[in-house]
């Protein structure tokens, strides 16, 4: 269909319905450039420009900064400098970072500072002590507070211990001399000599006083943290026991029941003198035992015929192992062929299923006597 066809007059020239082509508008490379610094900028968060300020205070080196200070993302070296120009000179971005800084917890600016790149007048305090000395913690507090125009005020004497055995490390402090590329290296002792040295020393000689002193604080402490742990557990033994007793279910078996073998699912009543377990045959099978394991859990691995629990007259429980797998009675091992005596609250282990025997003495009792009284023989 053509527009010619309507005429001016009946067509609703609104604005409403009339749309306005506009050209698109080039972004200007000052725009251009403008979005990138803002993209730059909120990269850098207060944490970074703390840590770029005091540093740059302590070093004034911005290639030393760039190389030890740890901002939270990656920057270059070219933004870095960039970052340091307009704190220095442009007076909004200094404001604004100014404002964020003094918005940071104190805590967070304590730990900013402490951890800060050392002056090399701090560098030169610490590099007095000698590569020989064992300085302690309250030497370098005392560095600190005697050096306290040197040193920034969150400095802690740890970061100072840390530093200086940096330095010792790397052979920097002023007393170590690193041997030239020609010199053959010292000695390295080996693992022969070392025991034999170790096996050569007099243990009767005497030892010196700051070090028997340490030794004494050390094995007292680990002696305080041994009575400790025997003290907590014997406060748990009750709670522990209690556990156990409720995770293994009651104990108040009847008068038919002479003993039971609990698992972790199912609790097998033993009622009969003398009973087989191990595991049933498959569906359509005739092999059954008193004691199907398969009822506990995986059982692919027990014997058909696994073995036998039998009640002797003279009150004896005994469990024999005719399996080819061997059963675990407390720990202990019953090989094929082997049996051994059952007493209450003991763990069997068969095939990886766990199992704790509890033993009726009432019904044992009474099973001794009427055997007692017919002058059956022990059997």
């Amino acid at each position: 269909m053509s527009l010619s066809k309507f005429k001016r007059e009946d067509m609703d020239l609104s604005d409403d319905n009339v749309m306005v082509l506009r050209p698109i508008r080039k972004m200007t490379p000052r725009a251009r450039a403008g979005g990138k610094k803002n993209r730059m900028t909120s990269r850098w968060k207060p944490i970074d420009d703390l840590s770029l300020l005091t540093a740059m205070d302590r070093v004034n080196d911005i290639k030393i900064v760039h190389r030890v200070c740890k901002f939270s993302c990656e920057f270059s070296l070219k933004e870095v400098h960039r970052r340091w120009l307009a704190l220095l000179y442009s007076s909004k971005d200094s404001k604004t970072a100014k404002a964020a800084i003094e918005n940071l917890h104190p805590e967070t600016v304590a730990g900013v500072r402490a951890q800060t790149v050392l002056s090399p007048e701090e560098e030169e305090v610490i590099m007095r002590i000698k590569s020989t000395e064992s300085p302690t913690l309250g030497l370098f507090q005392e560095l600190i507070d005697q050096n306290a125009a040197v040193f920034l005020r969150e400095r802690t004497a740890q970061y100072l211990q840390t530093y200086w055995r940096d330095l010792r490390r790397y052979m920097l402090l002023p007393d170590q001399e690193i041997p030239p590329a020609g010199e053959e290296p010292l000695h390295l002792q080996s693992f022969s000599e070392a025991e034999a040295e170790a096996f050569n020393v007099d243990i009767h000689q005497p030892v010196d006083e700051e070090l028997e002193a340490e030794l004494e604080a050390e094995l007292e402490l680990q002696s305080r943290r041994n009575r400790r742990s025997i003290r907590l557990l014997e406060n748990e033994l009750s709670r522990l026991s209690v556990l156990v007793d409720c995770g293994r279910g009651p104990r108040e078996l009847d008068s038919n029941t002479i003993a039971c073998l609990c698992g972790h699912r199912v609790r097998f009543l033993i009622q009969h003198p003398e009973v087989s377990f191990g595991r049933d045959g498959k569906e359509g099978s005739d092999w059954r035992v008193d004691i199907d394991l398969g009822l506990e859990g995986a059982a692919e691995k027990v014997s058909r015929l696994q073995g036998t629990i039998r009640l002797r007259n003279d009150g004896i429980i005994l469990v024999a192992n005719i399996g080819k797998r061997t059963i675990f009675v407390q720990g202990q091992p019953l090989l094929t062929g082997h049996t051994t005596r059952l007493e209450d609250n003991m763990l069997v282990e068969i095939c990886r299923l766990t199992f704790t025997f509890i033993v009726n003495p009432n019904a044992v009792e009474a099973v001794r006597q009427q055997c007692a009284k017919t002058s059956e023989p022990f059997q």
